[in-house]
């Protein structure tokens, strides 16, 4: 984990060093040990700017609650009362606790004077408890990142550590270090991301804040108090005991990182979402961090481009110019670009600093080879992290029910719509749809094309349903007929044929499939199933059979049908 990259003001770092050399009471101004540090040009023109911070932790252990109470009034819960994609929010907090012009150093531990292998902010609970409230100061700005907990969103939780500066570990205290805080916590070691330890929820009955704080440092997180220098605050987001001092805590790591931009200088940023709106078309978010954001300006990443002609804030109200830390709202991109990617905007030649290219190939996801049966699918969600989403529930699924091949034909953002419709149909999928849904015109299309579609606003349940069909797929037995004649010339699309039942029973009328050697040739119907010359409705296995079929490929010796149910 990263050092402090400012630890210190100029004045708190001599009062720290005063006390080390316990000449507190001397006569003598410690001030004239050292030179004031000088300011360059380009460091005068740069300005203080607003800390990014992420909230991460465990599903259900209270992060958007947090959010929702800090922001004092509730955000729309969303369906299953999960955050499932990144939201940045901005709000303004005035400091309670903390003098702006005066800090007690006895109430700061530098990370340069502790031994800790892990480098944190550190300022004592107990001694910010005990300091005498002083009178507020002005409200000063902080933008947080909200992060889903389901670990389908792993993804998307390592696009907000990244973009913050400060991440907010929240830990439940009814019950503990869970597989997502583990997670979080790994995102946070990669970035060496500074962060604090919110142990929430401590208005339950059964919170027990001392097996949390047990739990914390059985996984290297080390609390001030227990050996360690990592500064954590007692919450309860429901009621918001505690918060007010989490806000303070924030804003005081904030001055430590001494985070800056130029007003003027280059403006950059990061992808937070990408979605495709039927109504407004390419929506894309982003988050602030140098320079400005203007109504007008071109703006650029990697892989995309496009010139920005409606700016919103986080609220959804027009604006024509944006800040760092600022989240926004971008309508103007020409293709979407990658979620997590930087940008730069502005007019020419700044923007030409980056090499437009065409987007990397995704690598086809990795699956059991060993399968017996195969899933086609085809994927549809709101927004670029939900579609990862999608994906990695799929792989999780594809692990546990390996009797299964799930290959994925196509993906992309926006509702169903009919050309997803035909798509399907011609490859004989099914489609998986996240936070969309068809209208009925599309519902009644995939019906007639006898598409099946599953869709859910809520993770969970589409997690559920996939999982049933998989296992209704896992436990079902194929039944397949072995062509071992031909009779006569293919008429349109009827055809007579011979064969052996290796898995039945086979019935009039029924739909099949047609495969050879792994391959899906195309598919067909049943229209007259004889034995012996006899008509019948249906046969066993190992019995031979005529059928009259239609199909929409030739079926010759050697081929299988793979009756469908």
């Amino acid at each position: 984990m990263r050092r402090l990259r400012n630890p210190c003001n100029y004045s708190i770092f001599l009062l720290i060093l005063q006390d080390m050399l316990e000449i507190r009471n001397s006569k003598f101004k410690i001030q004239n040990l050292l030179p004031r540090p000088s300011s360059s040009a380009g460091q005068e023109s740069r300005l203080a700017r607003p800390p990014i911070v992420v909230v991460m932790g465990h599903v259900d252990h209270g992060k958007t609650t947090l959010l929702s109470y800090i922001r004092k009034t509730k955000m729309p819960k969303e369906p299953g009362e999960i955050t499932q994609s990144i939201g940045a929010y901005e709000i303004t907090h005035t400091q309670i606790n903390t003098d702006k012009t005066q800090i007690n150093a006895d109430n700061i531990s530098v990370n340069q004077r502790s031994n800790q292998r892990e480098s944190a902010i550190d300022v004592s609970v107990n001694q910010r408890s005990n300091q005498p409230e002083s009178a507020p100061s002005e409200g000063r700005k902080i933008t947080f990142i909200d992060t889903p907990g389901h670990e389908a969103f792993s993804q998307m939780r390592s696009r907000g550590a990244k973009i913050a500066d400060l991440a907010i570990l929240v830990v439940a205290a009814d019950d503990g270090v869970k597989p997502q805080t583990k997670e979080a916590l790994g995102h946070i070691k990669a970035e060496e991301l500074p962060f604090i330890v919110a142990i929430n929820k401590i208005d339950k009955p059964q919170a027990d804040v001392e097996k949390t704080k047990n739990e914390l440092l059985q996984n290297s997180v080390f609390l001030e108090g227990l050996g360690g220098n990592i500064s954590y605050q007692l919450i309860s987001a429901k009621t918001g005991q505690g918060i007010d001092e989490l806000l303070d805590l924030i804003l005081l790591a904030a001055e430590l990182e001494d985070l800056k931009y130029e007003p003027e200088g280059e403006t950059q940023g990061f992808i937070i979402s990408v979605k495709s709106d039927p109504r407004r078309g390419l929506t894309v978010g982003v988050i602030v961090k140098n320079g400005a954001l203007k109504i007008g300006q071109e703006i650029a990443t990697s892989t995309a481009k496009g010139k920005i002609k409606i700016l919103e804030n986080f609220l959804g109200e027009r604006v024509i110019k944006l800040e760092p830390s600022s989240p926004a709202l971008i309508f103007g991109f020409e293709t979407p670009p990658l979620a997590g990617a930087n940008f730069v905007a502005g007019n020419p030649p700044k923007i030409e600093i980056l090499e437009m290219k065409e987007p990397e190939k995704e690598k086809p996801t990795s699956f059991p080879a060993e399968a017996k049966n195969v899933l086609l699918v085809l994927l549809k969600a709101d927004e670029t992290g939900s579609l990862e989403a999608l994906e990695k529930i799929l792989f999780y699924l594809n692990q546990q029910i390996p009797e299964i091949i799930i290959k994925i034909i196509d993906r992309s953002i926006g509702n169903i719509f009919e050309n997803d419709i035909k798509l399907a149909s011609g490859a004989k999928a099914m489609i998986i749809g996240f936070r969309v849904s068809p209208n009925q015109p599309i519902k009644n299309l995939a019906q007639i094309l006898n598409v099946k579609i599953i869709s859910s606003e809520i993770i969970y349940n589409l997690e559920k349903e996939i999982k049933e069909l998989l296992k209704k797929m896992s436990t079902s037995t194929k039944r397949i007929v072995e062509i071992l004649a031909t009779f006569g010339k293919r008429k349109g699309k009827q055809q007579i044929i011979g064969g052996r039942i290796l898995e039945g029973p086979v019935k009039n009328k029924e739909s099949f499939e047609i495969w050879f050697n792994e391959e899906r040739l195309g598919q067909g119907k049943i229209l007259n199933l004889q034995s012996q010359r006899k008509d019948i409705g249906e046969a066993k296995k190992d019995q031979e059979i005529g059928l009259l079929v239609e199909s929409d490929a030739a079926i010759t010796i050697g081929h299988h049908l793979i009756l469908l149910d």
